[in-house]
């Protein structure tokens, strides 16, 4: 089954000379990473924010002291310890060297000649999980479908596919539904600022403009149309007899808007850009969906069932009109 083209946003925290930058740069287009920089000293700034992230590339001699990203994993493992750190080192491209407490700040070292090295350990620690292409594809199908229904006079698009390992809840409201099946179980969620929009008419009528409401009136229906759609189409009545009970609690943490599901399991996520066709000084809303498989994937198991139309099933004798 062919496997989705997922991207991983990193943060890159290195301040090399511009053929290092330039190495650095290149490994990331060529293996679906999303490379993002911050201005020096503004690192921990960034982190603290909701940046969605699937891990960090950093280098030792970080700002020119020569235990420099050291010093600073520490401050991140305080922060983000979710986040998978990659340490770029001068000479030796091994953590052998350093004393255990700092070798567990990292997941593996590399350096600029043996960049194309991390290829394994980001397969282990960020891409560890396949994705069917075609469960991606419906994904954002189904989901599209669901906001256009209750979203009718919105624009929509959405971001490529991509990975994060970070716990950070987007915005200041999110919805949660278990997902349950024989080849996965866990969670999604939709999160999204908390906003006044403007939902109505199917049609943009001068006549009969849209009624102010908030996004929190409809987006507890938005997912679950989402949850119904991904049932119909991915999870077979006969195998719930089969599913296992078995929980882990979840971590939510109010003031800091992280929300922990037991394991470092990556999420699979999209965001959704709805702009306001009616409301052309509206800001648009953005709406962010995760999916976190932490109690179980087998992605060999997965299968996409068959759904009747409705003129199958009135041919079939199941439906007639009325």
């Amino acid at each position: 089954m062919e496997n989705a083209s997922i991207v991983t946003k990193v943060l890159v925290i290195d301040d090399g000379d511009i053929d290092i930058l330039d190495g650095i740069k290149r490994f990331c287009q060529d293996n679906n990473i999303i490379a993002l920089k911050t201005h020096s000293g503004n690192v921990m700034n960034v982190l603290r924010t909701n940046v969605d992230l699937g891990g960090i590339l950093l280098s030792e001699s970080y700002r020119d002291h020569p235990k420099g990203g050291i010093k600073l994993a520490k401050e991140i493992r305080a922060t983000r310890p979710e986040l998978p750190i990659f340490l770029r080192r001068k000479k030796v491209a091994t953590l052998s060297d350093l004393d255990e407490s700092t070798r567990r700040l990292f997941c593996a070292a590399y350096t600029a000649d043996t960049i194309d090295e991390l290829k394994e350990p980001l397969t282990d620690f960020i891409f560890s999980f396949d994705f069917p292409n075609v469960m991606v594809r419906g994904i954002q199908a189904i989901t599209e479908d669901a906001l256009n229904a209750h979203f009718k006079h919105f624009s929509m698009s959405c971001d490529p596919p991509y990975l994060v390992k970070d716990s950070i809840v987007c915005g200041e409201l999110f919805t949660l539904v278990p997902l349950e099946s024989t080849w996965c179980r866990g969670y999604m969620m939709l999160q999204c600022d908390n906003r006044t929009i403007k939902l109505g008419p199917e049609t943009i009528d001068p006549e009969d403009p849209p009624s102010p409401s908030r996004i929190s009136d409809v987006l507890g229906e938005v997912t679950n149309m989402i949850w119904g759609y991904f049932k119909a189409r991915y999870v077979g009545d006969e195998d719930q007899r089969l599913i296992s009970q078995i929980q882990v609690p979840m971590l939510i943490k109010l003031n800091e808007r992280d929300i922990s599901f037991g394991s470092s399991t990556p999420q699979l996520c999209f965001k959704y850009t709805l702009t306001d066709l009616s409301d052309q000084s509206s800001p648009p809303l953005y709406i962010y969906q995760r999916f976190v498989f932490n109690l179980k994937w087998t992605p060999e198991s997965f299968k996409e069932l068959e759904i009747a139309t409705s003129e199958e099933l009135v041919e079939a004798g199941e439906l007639e009109f009325f």
